[in-house]
């Protein structure tokens, strides 16, 4: 973002702190906006980082998606890089709180988790929307950004993480028992893989067989 000539220091220095109205505190309806705004900055980063990769999202196009200014949008996300590893992470986190949301309303309806197919089925439906369409396109231009790729790897760090905690939980996996670990972090490896393989193709058909068997190989592995 370009610097405007002729502007006074000071104004310049006071600038960032005015922000748009919505967003000044101690108002909290206005606070309110502010976090609808950054959810919505948030969900159009990914649809935008999804359908048109890292070099066609700038930040103008996520606020043009998101129904905002380019200077909300900075208001909220100083940066480009900000904008998209904060929108990733975020919505891995939402996509995670869904699943164990779910794993609890059919505990709590005394019908159990609905089988472990349904939960290997979930787990690789992490894989195969734009959350990880978006991801992708971040890990692509990670591998030739300097700036940005010490933030992706930590962030692909920390979900990974998260993402095998989730599954151990979901599927009832008792880690302590020699091989089930590797065998969980088999499972997430190869639905990262069918979530690659779903980027030009839609095999669905091949994915539901593959699904089908690894369910099989859960339940003989975990019991």
């Amino acid at each position: 973002m370009g610097a405007v000539t002729g502007t006074p220091a000071a104004a310049t220095a006071a600038a960032p702190a005015e922000g748009p109205p919505d967003d000044r505190p101690g108002n909290e309806p206005k606070q309110a906006r502010s976090r609808v705004t950054r959810r919505h900055l948030l969900d159009a980063a990914i649809t935008c980082l999804a359908e048109h990769g890292w070099a066609g999202s700038t930040v103008a196009v996520v606020a043009e998606r998101a129904g905002v200014s380019r200077g909300a949008a900075q208001h909220h996300f100083r940066t480009r890089e900000d904008l998209f590893t904060a929108a990733v992470e975020f919505m891995a986190e939402e996509r995670s709180a869904a699943l164990l949301r779910e794993r609890r309303r059919a505990e709590a309806a005394g019908g159990g988790p609905g089988g472990r197919a349904a939960v290997v089925e979930a787990l690789v439906d992490l894989y195969t929307g734009p959350m990880f369409r978006a991801a992708l396109q971040l890990w692509v231009a990670a591998s030739h950004e300097e700036q940005l790729r010490p933030r992706v790897a930590g962030l692909e760090a920390r979900l990974g993480r998260e993402t095998h905690r989730m599954a151990v939980q979901l599927l009832g996996a008792d880690e302590s028992v020699p091989g089930v670990r590797e065998t969980v972090q088999g499972f997430l490896d190869m639905a990262r893989g069918l979530g690659l393989a779903n980027v030009l193709t839609d095999d669905a058909g091949r994915r539901a067989r593959v699904v089908a068997q690894w369910t099989r190989i859960l339940d003989a592995a975990l019991g």
